[in-house]
């Protein structure tokens, strides 16, 4: 089963530091401040050595090759006998394969709809194919690395010249720059990738208006990816390339002319009120601590049971970063076939790891370690958590086109920029961001609201912050916190700023994923 909200059981007496257990079952509790060596519990336990906030304490001892037991559910196993009130992390922990249940569809459980004419609104940008947007971006995509100079030439000039003030409900040009094009095979998976997810970004909601560069010459040949999807050049999307233009120079001219006959087009759209379910909101957690499964991720579950109820749809990802809890979401498949799909992706991963000699226990990062987690399975369970509890109603491949409603995956890698440009090309138009280390990062068009995991790294990153999480631990309810997000969403989906993009971020975002060969 899925773990369960917070429930703070047992904790320690004096105030040398607060720990508690997830589940009964666990033999871990988890510190919620540093625990000085000797500290007691209410358990009777004695820290036999300092224990930072984050971290975990082993609550009994703990034989070799045991499991260790975290939200109810198996981390690790110890690499040696741990003694109650042991630091548990790296030292003592380690991790093998081990039997999972799928048990298909067996927690899938209906969801309670909210009636249509009592689901929560904001004020989107519906566009002429009926999708809603939460921005309204002009985007000067590139086919090729070659062209991305000149994409952001062509983008900085329109930023800083001033011509958009004339056009207030534009909110900006955004350069999306990639790094690949050519040397690649155009029957192979990078080519693949590349044309679903420019094509995505290119008719994103949030996408007003583009402009497409390229060299000429490349690989990623514009009129073929033209051809492939029916585009027709018009007021709101057009292409050029260098070597046709004349140049450089040439084509940053050409370029700004033709974004400046858009614009009048682009600037012609006006907020109207729009039922929640036609929010697309794209679920990323980075940075991750050993609070992320405890505070902020339960809690953006909860906002995400709320707004599937609404008739919305959330996009979870990242798909070594479930690896481990991959069970949890299969028995929460609406049917056989979806969970299935779940655990073919999974296979997948697995051997492409295999492949190129690595292995999925590999992905905690060392300030993922810093801050409590220890393992993939750990940091697995607590990051599914942002996926709440209603069923698993799709799977997707990375960028294809989201046209389910509800609680969805897609496959990802879970390096943030990557697996936020799939969910963006997909029709993600939010995106909520959890962090416990403090992630800097926007994601233009998509505004990307981001949550602090504990109280500390709020406060000290209060500029980038946009909801502190850690009060959870300090009685807020995850129910509680699930209607603040969820509220934050509509607002932020109906045109309030998020921090991020008071910073400027999201320029430098755009990263389609490499998957196949260079050639």
């Amino acid at each position: 089963m899925m773990p369960r909200p917070l429930r703070i059981i047992l904790p320690v007496a004096a105030g040398l530091g607060l720990t508690f257990r997830m589940e009964r079952a666990d033999n871990v509790v988890v510190a919620i401040d540093a625990v000085a060596a000797g500290a007691m519990t209410s358990e009777g336990i004695a820290a036999r050595e300092r224990v930072m906030k984050g971290h975990k304490m082993a609550a009994r001892p703990i034989g070799t090759g045991e499991p260790i037991r975290k939200f109810g559910q198996i981390i690790g196993f110890a690499s040696k006998d741990i003694a109650a009130g042991d630091w548990v992390h790296e030292h003592n922990t380690g991790l093998h394969d081990f039997a999972r249940d799928y048990a298909f569809c067996r927690d899938a459980r209906p969801v309670d709809p909210v009636p249509a004419e009592k689901r929560a609104t904001f004020q989107g940008i519906r566009r002429a194919n009926g999708k809603v947007g939460t921005r309204n971006y002009i985007g000067i995509m590139t086919s090729v690395n070659c062209s991305a100079t000149v994409a952001g030439y062509i983008a900085q000039e329109l930023n800083s010249s001033g011509i958009l003030k004339q056009y207030k409900n534009i909110d900006g040009v955004v350069a999306l720059k990639q790094d690949n094009g050519c040397v690649i095979d155009y029957r192979g998976a990078i080519f693949d990738i590349l044309k679903r997810t420019t094509w995505g970004y290119a008719t994103n909601p949030n996408m007003g208006g583009v402009l497409m560069v390229g060299l000429g010459c490349e690989g990623f040949q514009i009129p073929k990816f033209k051809e492939a999807y029916g585009i027709v050049e018009g007021n709101t999307f057009r292409t050029m390339t260098i070597q046709e233009q004349g140049g450089t120079r040439k084509t940053v001219a050409a370029g700004l002319a033709a974004v400046a006959e858009m614009l009048p087009y682009v600037n012609d759209v006006k907020r109207e009120s729009c039922s929640a379910s036609e929010l697309v909101v794209a679920l990323q957690c980075g940075g991750s601590d050993g609070y992320s499964g405890i505070t902020a991720n339960p809690a953006l579950g909860a906002a995400v049971d709320l707004l599937v109820s609404h008739g919305g749809t959330a996009i979870l990802s990242e798909t070594p970063e479930i690896y481990g809890a991959e069970h949890l979401l299969t028995r929460r498949a609406a049917s056989r076939e979806v969970g299935e799909k779940l655990v073919e992706v999974i296979r997948w991963w697995e051997d492409y790891t295999k492949r190129n000699l690595m292995e999925m226990n590999n992905n905690p990062s060392p300030g993922n370690k810093l801050g409590g987690l220890t393992t993939i399975l750990e940091k697995s369970l607590g990051a599914a958590a942002k996926g709440g509890t209603t069923p698993l109603a799709h799977v997707y491949r990375y960028a294809e086109p989201v046209t389910g409603k509800g609680f969805v995956f897609m496959d990802t890698p879970g390096y943030d920029p990557v697996s936020a440009t799939g969910q963006v090309a997909g029709g993600a138009n939010l995106l909520c961001f959890t962090t416990g280390r403090g992630s800097a990062y926007g994601c233009k068009p998509v505004p990307s609201i981001k949550l602090a995991t504990n109280s500390d790294v709020y406060r000290r990153m209060i500029d980038d912050m946009d909801i502190n999480c850690g009060d959870v631990l300090e009685g807020v309810s995850i129910a509680e916190k699930g209607r603040e997000i969820f509220a934050r969403m509509l607002k932020v989906a109906s045109g309030e700023t998020t921090k991020s993009e008071e910073l400027g971020y999201g320029d430098n975002e755009f990263v389609p994923w490499q998957v196949g060969a260079v050639m």
